[in-house]
């Protein structure tokens, strides 16, 4: 019996319950079944994880096949190129409906993926139309729209054998860092309504941890309520990830960065949170080290208190989104083109991204209290809700400052000192 992803963190996670997940992938099939196993045994309530090689994201699996034939490791797992009867063999002794396992890849073309996926029955991954074309190459975003709408709907047939196809959008994540909170929200719920449209019903809504911990409670705030407001289905629920730009290089800094990413989740009722480790800014973390972040974000998370669901819902970070979603939709019926329609319009704009279909028009800074705020919106059409301390003039030297904020913030706080204030639970 297979597992439902989604059934099981919403049975597990939220009103002050939070399942943890690594960013876990191995080239090795031996490696790959011991970290499953690892994380099943963790001392947190846990679902696993197997990422895939950068290869394979690509499609470049002749590449593949050779570091498999010449034994060179890769910085994935190639679930594409390994048989059938190799993964099962993986998934072995974990995988089961006390243990979901999800497959993270980064793909913009990403059927063959789902093609082993569907020959495994494995019923969970994720990613998105924009969210794995714009910050991972130069695909044209019409090419992936197209291929993630093929991949969609071959995912979505794993119903007629009795599994509940699971997807999370990784909307919440663009860029990992220095695009402000409401462009994040209103992609993630466009992805997870494309999701919808095209036959999945089991989805999940992503938000990657900023700067300052009010901001982020409210843009987690302004997803639940967009997906209550907009999703035609039930089954959903909200992922956090821990920050996702330049991580704190000291490991005091970096698990205190992660229990704020715990605090975050609990606070704000989102069910399930994507760790990272003290080796994130040098290496492909250990297991074992994968195992000590899944185990103090568990921990945090128990100390950690929810609060109360509305005090931040109507925030400046709502409003925004609202007003990015609302324009995209009335594009057109069909949501994929209608993001495309938004990218070559400038509604959607991704600050300091360099895919050849995103405007470049946006800028976006962090001002003295921490938070993440619009320096230029372009064509956004958001100008009317947005306060503005008038433009700036974005020099490489307050880029570098900004992209390095979190990581000097808490690399440099003494080790007996609080978290810095403006990313501290309490401000």
């Amino acid at each position: 019996m297979t597992a439902d992803f989604g059934e099981f963190v919403r049975a597990r996670g939220g009103s002050g319950r939070l399942v943890v997940q690594p960013r876990m992938g191995f080239s090795g099939p031996r490696a790959m079944r011991e970290g499953l196993l690892a994380t099943k045994r963790a001392d947190a309530a846990t679902v696993g994880t197997i990422t895939l090689d950068a290869h394979t994201r690509v499609g470049h699996l002749e590449a593949v096949r050779t570091a498999l034939r010449e034994g060179i490791d890769l910085n994935g797992y190639p679930i594409v190129s390994h048989e059938p009867e190799t993964t099962a063999w993986v998934l072995g002794d974990a995988w089961g409906p006390d243990f979901p396992v999800q497959v993270r890849h980064g793909s913009a073309a990403p059927l063959d993926i789902f093609r082993a996926l569907a020959t495994l029955r494995l019923g969970a991954s994720e990613g998105g139309p924009v969210s794995y074309c714009l910050p991972y190459g130069r695909t044209p975003l019409a090419e992936s729209v197209t291929n993630w709408q093929d991949s969609v709907r071959l995912f979505a047939q794993l119903r007629d054998s009795g599994i509940e196809p699971h997807l999370e959008t990784f909307g919440g994540c663009m860029l990992g860092q220095l695009c402000p909170p409401s462009q994040l929200v209103a992609i993630s719920v466009l992805e997870a309504l494309f999701f919808v449209q095209h036959g999945v019903r089991s989805v999940s809504v992503s938000y990657a941890q900023q700067t300052h911990a009010e901001q982020d409670r409210e843009a987690v705030a302004a997803l639940r309520r967009l997906c209550a407001e907009l999703l035609p289905t039930e089954d959903w629920h909200v992922v956090v990830y821990a920050y996702m730009g330049l991580y704190p290089q000291t490991a005091e800094g970096a698990y205190r960065l992660l229990g704020l990413a715990a605090e975050l989740a609990v606070a704000s009722g989102a069910e399930r949170l994507i760790v990272k480790t003290e080796a994130e800014s040098r290496r492909i973390p250990t297991i074992e080290e994968n195992v000590r972040a899944l185990e103090h974000a568990g921990q945090a998370a128990r100390r950690a208190s929810p609060r109360p669901p509305d005090t931040v819902a109507d925030s400046q970070t709502y409003q925004e989104a609202a007003a990015l979603v609302e324009a995209v939709l009335n594009l057109d019926g069909d949501i994929g083109k209608a993001l495309l329609q938004a990218f070559r319009s400038g509604y959607l704009d991704i600050p300091y991204c360099l895919h050849p279909d995103n405007h470049g028009e946006t800028r976006s800074y962090i001002d003295s209290s921490g938070r993440l705020r619009w320096d230029r919106t372009g064509s956004l059409p958001i100008e009317h809700l947005v306060r503005s301390e008038g433009p700036r003039r974005v020099t490489s030297t307050g880029l570098l400052a900004d992209l390095s904020y979190v990581r000097r913030r808490f690399d440099t706080a003494p080790l007996d000192h609080e978290a810095p204030a403006e990313l501290s639970p309490s401000n």
